[in-house]
């Protein structure tokens, strides 16, 4: 496969998986606001601190209210990370690789652009964000469903799952860092009613609480259980652990290497950090801090992109000794 169909793939899903958490983080947040009792900056603030982008929100908005955060994460045509602009560059990958994909997938691709282009032109009503914000994550969902339906389970597929769960893990990890870290005002709250309602919010966040309610056997939400739960747990398919090992997999089934060998830094580094995280407890985890731990563990993934790109996409001069013609050139003339 070219690297620039693959690439396209990679990013095409990549983009939709950012759109659909996006998403997900604003919509919670609307929900939760109305059951708590703190200021505007205090419950939009964290949502910002997720994306990795608030000093250039801060220079742009000024104060993070319900209205300029969202406009900044759904509809700012100049944020390259907002809804619209997510779907935006979907769109185009999408359209670079027609070819190679169905044609199902790109009427999904093209339709959920138009559908948010259209919602950024007329800008939506306060009372139709919800029904916006679950249109978004629907259209992902069917985007998945589709691509999984109707695209050869080939290379293509396995770049585009690759780019879908990395995208997934890092998102699971940035939302567990803000709540741990900075989304409550202060430690007097920690263990209160308040301190629930964002935990619960967190996991609705990931569509995880009810399968965590039916995996936890406490009435209370824990947080060591919810960490534990997001981080280490490998069936449930928003984790972390469960998107590497699933990543990990689609990247031999492209390199042809045999599980648990490598060949390329691409999968040394997957590999690497995948098995670390299978000896790993969450009282591993807390004991070196969470918010390190996390800190630590986007890096890592960041660095499992770099290495991907570096292996299949980064297109590299042709050296003399690699040309085939240049050899059998060189061979006449000795």
């Amino acid at each position: 496969m070219l690297s620039r169909v693959a690439d396209s793939i990679y990013w095409l899903n990549r983009y939709v998986e950012r759109a659909e958490n996006i998403a997900r983080f604003i919509d919670v947040n609307l929900n939760l606001i109305l059951d708590l009792p703190s200021g505007p900056a205090q419950q939009w603030d964290p949502i910002v601190y997720t994306t990795g982008d608030q000093e250039l929100f801060y220079q742009r908005y000024g104060q993070a209210t319900q209205e300029t955060v969202i406009q900044f994460l759904a509809f700012d045509r100049d944020y390259p990370n907002s809804i619209l602009s997510c779907l935006r560059l979907a769109r185009e990958n999408a359209r670079s690789v027609r070819e190679v994909i169905s044609s199902e997938m790109w009427e999904r691709v093209n339709r959920f652009y138009l559908m948010v282009k259209e919602a950024a032109q007329q800008g939506p009503h306060l009372s139709q964000l919800h029904d916006f914000f679950t249109e978004v994550k629907l259209a992902s969902h069917l985007f998945a469903g589709v691509m999984d339906a109707t695209m050869t389970h080939g290379e293509g597929w396995h770049f585009g799952q690759i780019g879908r769960l990395l995208e997934r893990a890092d998102k699971t990890a940035r939302i567990l860092d803000v709540k741990y870290f900075i989304l409550l005002p202060s430690l007097q709250y920690v263990g209160t009613a308040l301190d629930e309602l964002q935990w619960i919010a967190l996991l609705k966040s990931a569509s995880a609480y009810e399968m965590y309610r039916k995996h936890s056997r406490q009435h209370r939400i824990n947080p060591r259980e919810v960490a534990s739960f997001l981080i280490l747990d490998r069936q449930f398919p928003r984790s972390i652990q469960f998107c590497l090992i699933h990543a990990d997999r689609s990247l031999h089934q492209i390199t042809g290497t045999p599980a648990d060998t490598w060949r390329d830094p691409s999968e040394r580094a997957l590999g690497r950090l995948r098995s670390e995280l299978d000896y790993l407890t969450i009282d591993d985890i807390m004991e070196q801090g969470l918010h390190e731990f996390l800190d630590k563990l986007q890096l890592q993934m960041n660095h499992v992109g770099d290495c991907i790109y570096e292996t299949f996409f980064a297109i590299r001069p042709l050296q003399p000794s690699e040309s085939p013609l240049l050899s059998q050139r060189q061979a006449q003339l000795t």
